[in-house]
């Protein structure tokens, strides 16, 4: 198996932050790329100051959250609020060939970091830019956190129960597929510059790559004139049923189970044992099926209540019924799946706790990924500052002590 990673060579100044930044970065990192995160603790990235802490001690460098969001950065600190920080970052970006960032439109001109003030230190430079919803249009400014930019693409108004007011989901999965997307825009942007020369200017509006999530109700509305709206668990066409998520042994223990055809019908009432009431008429048909999913779904209901989740996913799978137990945050863990994958993998931070943290969710067949827990605050500074940019000890010492380096 060959040792160099795929992206090994490239290096990424990355001035993102929150959790999309971070993820972008990391994806980067991951596939080998030399990434550093840009912050200071003039204005400490919101992601440090989230609990748990290890070992309980409340530090910007001890957030799991972080350690987790942001493995694969490296870190150095720039105060960009001070004009000889903003020269600094200009260096740094001198040195690199990617510029991930998200903030707001306008904010990375405000710091003299906009892509023509890049372009004159990097002729050849790719700025991947994530804001909200792009850098046009009339929502250009608008600001947003990964629960509430959900709001925007509409998808928002498609959960919630039967017959009920939307219910957003409280998780900003907006946040990791963002940074994905943003990973993949900067691979696009290096595969032109290697066939042309030449960097550019990656525009990507958050919303519009959360859009693609509502993209069978839009086409619903375009070609059949429907909104939708909540309809909880059913299936959106309504050709299934039962279709749903069903209670099971022990606190808050569930199963889904999702039945399109008589074969699974059939399946299903096979491991059932063949109750009497699966015969009646009202669920002697897929449409009547439908038509009766409130009855239908009470009536297995009662069923699941005797079972604990794992153990009746498998034996409905046995039927050929699309089941699967749904997992809680601490079956993650210990699921077989996962842990064969490596998606969560046990480190050793460098300040000597021991914390677990995501494993590459990008792999590849010919090398290994790097994995490394989120970066301290400035652990790169000696090496970038020092070695990379070529500055003296007593320059360096000075920056520190002016606030520069903070």
């Amino acid at each position: 198996m060959s040792k160099a990673l795929p992206l090994q060579g490239l290096r990424v100044a990355n001035f993102g932050w929150g959790w999309l930044g971070p993820v972008a970065g990391q994806t980067l990192g991951f596939l080998g790329a030399e990434v550093y995160k840009i912050e200071s603790h003039a204005r400490v990235d919101i992601n440090r100051t989230l609990p748990p802490f290890a070992e309980g001690k409340r530090d910007f460098d001890r957030s799991l959250q972080n350690h987790a969001g942001w493995a694969g950065n490296g870190s150095v600190t720039i105060n960009l609020k001070k004009t000889a920080g903003q020269a600094l970052a200009r260096e740094l970006v001198a040195k690199c060939d990617v510029v991930l960032e998200n903030f707001g439109p306008g904010v990375m001109d405000k710091l003299g970091l906009g892509y023509s003030e890049l372009c004159k230190v990097r002729p050849d430079v790719i700025l991947v830019s994530m804001p909200a919803a792009g850098l046009t249009g009339p929502l250009r400014h608008v600001r947003t956190y990964g629960m509430s930019l959900s709001s925007i693409t509409g998808l928002d108004s498609l959960t919630g129960y039967v017959d009920g007011p939307p219910i957003p989901m409280e998780n900003a999965y907006a946040d990791p597929l963002g940074g994905i997307i943003g990973a993949f825009a900067a691979l696009l942007a290096l595969r032109f510059r290697k066939r042309t020369g030449k960097g550019q200017l990656v525009d990507l509006s958050q919303q519009e790559g959360i859009l693609q999530m509502v993209g069978p109700a839009w086409m619903d509305y375009a070609f059949n004139g429907r909104v939708a709206k909540p309809i909880g668990n059913r299936h959106p066409l309504s050709v299934g049923a039962p279709h749903g998520v069903f209670p099971c042994v022990g606190d808050d223990r569930w199963i889904s189970i999702a039945v399109l055809c008589e074969a699974e019908w059939h399946g299903l009432v096979a491991a059932m044992k063949s109750p009497a009431w699966a015969t009646a008429v009202e669920f002697s048909s897929s449409q009547k099926r439908v038509a009766n999913i409130e009855a239908l779904h009470q009536k297995i209901a009662e069923w699941t209540r005797g079972f604990d989740n794992q153990e009746l996913a498998a034996l409905l799978q046995t039927h050929g019924v699309a089941a699967a137990p749904v997992l809680a945050v601490a079956d993650l863990l210990s699921n077989p799946q996962l842990q064969a994958r490596n998606t969560f993998m046990e480190v050793t931070h460098p300040l000597g706790f021991r914390e677990t943290i995501y494993g590459a969710y990008v792999k590849t067949s010919r090398t290994e990924p790097r994995i490394t827990p989120g970066p301290a605050m400035g652990c790169d500074n000696e090496h970038v500052f020092r070695s990379l940019l070529g500055r003296s000890e007593v320059d360096y010492q000075q920056l520190v002590h002016d606030e520069v380096i903070f």
